[in-house]
């Protein structure tokens, strides 16, 4: 999707609304990992991780024959619950079978898989929009997620993370945060509906607007208080009030979100701005996926060697300081390489941060908390993804509609109708763009890319700085320090 989103919603003429096909499956992801989390402690974790391998597989086919914007949306939402729990049940199921002490080198092998994976996907993505079209990302991909189901059925047992086993499924669920879920749902749902349309499909005092981020304001408060209150909250607050574990789950938090407001952005900067193929666009992806993976496997063995725990979080909220104010200064003109230099230290930064954060998290917990510290660690790395994707496609969208209006000059006899017509046309699709004759005009709409792809990026600056601040007075044990 990072390569071929800008193909995509061409194809549709709806590029002003590509946030949302991530944002869709981000945002169902995010409520179901928590739900599906604390489903598997009461009825085992093998029966919701088939189940939403199933719900990926009938979702992807469902992406590959959507046949208008709004089917294609749903049809993201709908992958969004089987990925949320495949990927949230991962997580849960590797704490379950592997000692803390050698979880660091098992989280290397989870990152050359997923970074082989990302890089061929990135790649292979931009390839097949320009060739084969982009319905064959989503077909092709069937079969593997079938072989999937097969590997799990086999390889999961069966009562694996079941908390009391003489406990039925009616008892488990009487005992699940029912309340909490709903809200946490709701409020996140209204507040991605809001920012995602304000200033961008609607006015921002357009009743909907107003009414979404009203709701969010009710609901994330009130879901606060169900939280405090509930004996198994479904985001236990208990993790995000002391330190270290508040400051690793928001510095985490951050990390996603830049991590995911970046590979939404850097395709459109190539594609708008350099006028870049999705394929090309796709190949460039390939470099910070595969630093990425490369530095990811790296902490995972370090920190097994070494035993600390700190410096890959130090040295991760560092990198993403630099990074974002490198993604600040891109300019177009220059050759291609820098920019690709300027992916890798954000790309070298997700791999130091994450793994590090993940183990981190875990050696500050007892034993008995790993599956719920698991679970709300996960919790918030898909909310940053959610915000991340959401929030730079607010600065983005608003930011160009300004500078294109402050930038086009419309040609002698052409009026304002022209201009806005035009407007309309670039911000529905980014092939338009490149499809403009070589000239002042075309210049006009790059500039206004380019523009708002800047001060998207500056955006980020500002979360890269947090982030350093909640990790760098830290205070971690050492690994295997402790029984």
């Amino acid at each position: 999707m990072a390569s071929s989103h800008p193909v995509i919603t061409s194809y549709f003429r709806s590029s002003n609304s590509a946030s949302w096909l991530s944002t869709a499956f981000l945002l169902t992801s995010t409520a179901f990992q928590p739900v599906i989390g604390r489903l598997s402690d009461t009825i085992g974790r093998k029966p919701p991780y088939l189940a939403a391998v199933v719900i990926f597989a009938l979702a992807t086919l469902w992406c590959a024959l959507a046949q208008s914007m709004t089917s294609f949306i749903l049809a993201r939402a709908a992958c969004g619950l089987g990925a949320g729990g495949v990927l949230g049940m991962g997580s849960i199921i590797i704490s379950d079978l592997v000692p803390i002490e050698r979880r660091g080198a098992y989280q290397s092998y989870v990152n050359v898989v997923y970074g082989l994976a990302s890089a061929l996907g990135a790649a292979l993505g931009g390839l097949m929009a320009d060739s084969l079209g982009w319905r064959w990302e989503f077909g092709i991909q069937v079969f593997p997620i079938i072989l999937c189901f097969v590997v799990a059925s086999y390889g999961v047992p069966g009562d694996l993370g079941l908390q009391d086993k003489h406990q039925t499924f009616k008892e488990g669920m009487k005992t699940f945060d029912f309340k909490g879920s709903i809200l946490l749902t709701t409020s996140t749902t209204f507040l991605i509906l809001g920012i995602n349309l304000g200033g961008n499909i609607l006015p921002w005092s357009h009743p909907f607007i107003v009414a979404s981020l009203l709701i969010f304001g009710v609901c994330f408060p009130a879901c606060l208080y169900v939280e405090s209150k509930h004996e198994r909250p479904i985001m236990p607050l208990i993790l995000l009030r002391r330190s270290p574990r508040a400051n690793i789950i928001f510095a985490n938090f951050i990390a996603s979100f830049l991590l995911n407001a970046i590979l939404f952005n850097t395709p459109l900067f190539f594609q708008a701005v350099l006028l870049t193929s999705a394929t090309t666009s796709g190949l460039y992806l390939v470099v910070p996926v595969a630093t990425a993976s490369a530095t990811g496997t790296l902490t995972g063995f370090l920190i097994s060697y070494t035993r600390r725990l700190k410096w890959p979080l130090v040295l991760g909220t560092t990198l993403y300081l630099l990074g974002t104010g490198l993604l600040v200064c891109m300019r177009r003109g220059w050759p291609t390489f820098v920019y690709l230099l300027c992916l890798v230290p954000t790309s070298a930064a997700q791999g130091f941060q994450f793994p590090g954060t993940f183990l981190a998290v875990l050696a500050a917990s007892s034993h008995r908390e790993q599956a719920v510290v698991t679970s709300t660690l996960v919790l918030w790395r898909a909310l940053g993804s959610v915000l991340g994707v959401a929030f730079s496609s607010l600065v983005l969208q608003n930011a160009l509609l300004r500078y294109l209006d402050r930038y086009v000059v419309p040609p002698v006899g052409e009026g304002r109708d022209w201009k806005d017509a035009l407007m309309e046309k670039v911000r529905e699709s980014v092939e338009a763009v490149a499809a403009l004759p070589p000239g002042p005009l075309r210049d006009q709409v790059v500039a206004s890319y380019e523009s708002s792809i800047r001060l998207t990026f500056l955006f980020l600056v500002g979360f890269a700085a947090v982030s350093a601040l909640l990790v760098w007075p830290v205070k971690l044990p050492r690994l295997g320090g402790r029984k």
